[in-house]
């Protein structure tokens, strides 16, 4: 039977969360996450600092042993200045080589789900980086908006910032778009002159200010502050350059 949902007749297509990897990646070369605020955006920061990232989708003892197995540092679960984190400042200064396992139950989970493709995470900072590399890796690109987690029962709720940032990555990218990806560039085009305006009135960004993370919104929000594109490789997220994945400092 005809698969309805995979984009298959488009050189690059955009879905959201776990099932639009199960419905992408099969027929796909390479899949972008896109965890705005705040998944993608600290991979990006720690890896551009070169970083290797952990990504590891349980909050629990389970991080802690896995860190320990492979000798890295835990991140602080959730987001806090007190320490790695989720929170973007936290990884600003993190030192290079550093071994970090960053546990989310989003950005992390849906990473480890599209393997064994490559995969790259994919943000504000990094959208023009992520998708020249992700053109060098194979002309089918999957490009997930990760979305959040209702509270109540985390069904998937599609975020502002991860479908602006989806719009900013695919505008960058040749190829022949799906209808769903058009509608990604369409949103971020629509705000592209007021980014910071508008993560910070979006839902997600006003919880975080609320929070006391304005920080963290105003550095998701900073297009193509970076050249970095994180390449999740042998369990980490490595610098991609040219075209080989690597760990090393920034140039």
């Amino acid at each position: 039977m005809k698969n309805f949902y995979n984009q298959e007749e488009f050189e690059v297509r955009c879905e959201w969360g776990e099932h639009g990897v199960s419905a992408l990646a099969p027929i796909s070369d390479v899949v972008i996450v896109v965890d705005v605020l705040s998944f993608s955006t600290s991979v990006a920061i720690a890896v551009h600092n070169g970083a290797q990232v952990y990504p590891f989708r349980w909050r629990d003892e389970r991080a802690a042993e896995y860190a320990t197995s492979i000798q890295a540092e835990l991140a602080v679960p959730g987001r806090t200045s007190d320490g790695y984190s989720l929170a973007p400042t936290s990884l600003l200064h993190i030192p290079p080589g550093t071994r970090l396992v960053l546990p989310s139950l989003n950005g992390a989970r849906l990473s480890l789900a599209a393997r064994p493709l490559p995969v790259l995470a994919g943000c504000l900072r990094n959208a023009r980086a992520v998708a020249h590399t992700a053109e060098k890796l194979g002309s089918r690109i999957a490009v997930i908006a990760a979305g959040e987690g209702w509270l109540d029962d985390y069904s998937l709720r599609p975020a502002f910032e991860d479908l602006v940032g989806a719009g900013a990555i695919i505008s960058y990218l040749g190829g022949r778009p799906s209808p769903e990806s058009l509608a990604a560039v369409a949103a971020f085009r629509a705000v592209s002159s007021s980014l910071a305006e508008s993560l910070a009135q979006c839902s997600s960004g006003k919880e975080l200010v609320g929070r006391g993370f304005a920080e963290d919104v105003h550095l998701a929000a900073q297009l193509n502050a970076s050249d970095t594109a994180p390449i999740l490789l042998e369990d980490a997220f490595v610098r991609f350059v040219g075209n080989t994945a690597i760990n090393s400092t920034p140039r």
